[in-house]
């Protein structure tokens, strides 16, 4: 591991989504971090003694000591990107997530970890890429017609607090990539991700609308695409992720 190698902290990464982007990550050679409540889970995916260049950090996404360790490179600066794939579980019959803050929660003190540590002397500019869900672009309709009643009604918590966490790094002064994924499903595919873009200022520059879209399939785009190349274009936009 040399001194030019890529940092990249996740936040999420225990499953889904993020252990995706993780394993591609790791396998790829960069140093990560990675914060867990549980570590014992990564770590028995990801034993110590095969993958050095991961350092797993117990401890919640809503904890500023916790997120501050988590982003800090070994030289006292910042890393160089920043992936979360953070949310609550859904209490289904009620309408509602266990934690109906979660993302936001997430998002303000991710922001303010990183402001804390600017102004404690430390360096750099962190890639931050969250990853929300379809069903809440402020330009149109960003998912099939029949899909509905579960974007009104069932994911309306969901919705309100990703709306939320994209709006506060939107106006965070970093520099990101918000991606939406499609329904998420099981499994790693063949299938084609397909990419839809807006700015949020200006709006929709493609579309790209489809059903599902699955966790594996999702991390592995976010690693090819985002992590082991910086595509200029996807800067500070609002991706649509399906398949």
């Amino acid at each position: 591991m040399t001194s030019n190698t890529k940092t990249v902290a996740f936040f999420g990464a225990s499953g889904g989504v993020g252990l995706s982007a993780l394993k591609h990550s790791l396998a790829a050679g960069l140093q990560c971090t990675a914060l867990c409540r549980t570590p014992s889970k990564l770590e028995a995916i990801f034993p110590a003694d095969s993958t050095p260049n991961l350092k797993i950090i117990k401890g919640d996404a809503h904890d500023i000591t916790a997120v501050t360790e988590c982003i800090r490179t070994s030289g006292g600066n910042l890393v160089d990107m920043i992936i979360t794939t953070i949310g609550s579980r859904p209490v289904w019959y009620k309408m509602t997530l266990e934690d109906p803050e979660c993302c936001r929660k997430g998002a303000s003190v991710l922001v303010e970890a990183i402001a804390q540590l600017r102004s404690q002397g430390a360096t750099g500019r962190p890639y931050i890429v969250p990853f929300s869900t379809t069903g809440m672009s402020r330009f149109g309709r960003d998912y099939p017609l029949p899909l509905l009643p579960i974007y009104v009604w069932l994911l309306k918590a969901a919705h309100e607090d990703k709306q939320i966490m994209e709006d506060r790094f939107i106006a965070s002064g970093e520099t990101f990539t918000i991606l939406r994924g499609s329904l998420l499903t099981d499994g790693e595919t063949k299938k084609t991700v397909r990419v839809g873009i807006e700015d949020p200022k200006t709006g929709r520059e493609s579309a790209a609308i489809g059903y599902f879209i699955s966790r594996e399939d999702s991390g592995r785009w976010i690693a090819e695409n985002l992590i082991l190349k910086k595509t200029q274009a996807y800067e500070n936009k609002l991706l649509m992720l399906t398949t």
